[in-house]
């Protein structure tokens, strides 16, 4: 069982690999299918340095990782309950303030993610 500062830690990792756009568009995309790092940097328009450093940040949060399929790496969700997650903290963050943009640490509103 999880201490409460254990429970923390671990929301604070989802908090922080969800703080990112491209983070966030990784995640939603390994919830649909597995995938290699070129396929995912197409679908993203994303160079592939700035795909390895994001995916680098969410196998450090434990929420990705990377499984090598002959001389090529796959990448796909850590657990499939995270694709569940996904789904019901997106249904839930709309349907409380889905018109809401969040302010980011200067007070600044963060733009608004479309759905993908």
């Amino acid at each position: 069982m999880l201490t409460i500062a254990s429970e923390v830690e671990v929301l604070a990792r989802f908090g922080r690999a969800l703080a990112d756009p491209i983070r966030c568009r990784l995640l939603l995309a390994l919830r649909e299918a597995p995938a290699h790092p070129s396929d995912l940097a197409e679908r993203l328009g994303i160079s592939r340095t700035r795909l390895s450093n994001h995916l680098a940040c969410l196998r450090d949060c434990g929420l990705v990782v990377a499984v090598p399929v002959g001389r090529r790496t796959r990448y796909e969700l850590a657990d499939d309950r995270l694709g569940h997650a996904l789904d019901d903290l997106r249904a839930a963050v709309v349907a409380v303030e889905g018109e809401r943009a969040c302010a980011g640490p200067a007070g600044v509103a963060s733009p608004r993610l479309r759905a993908e």
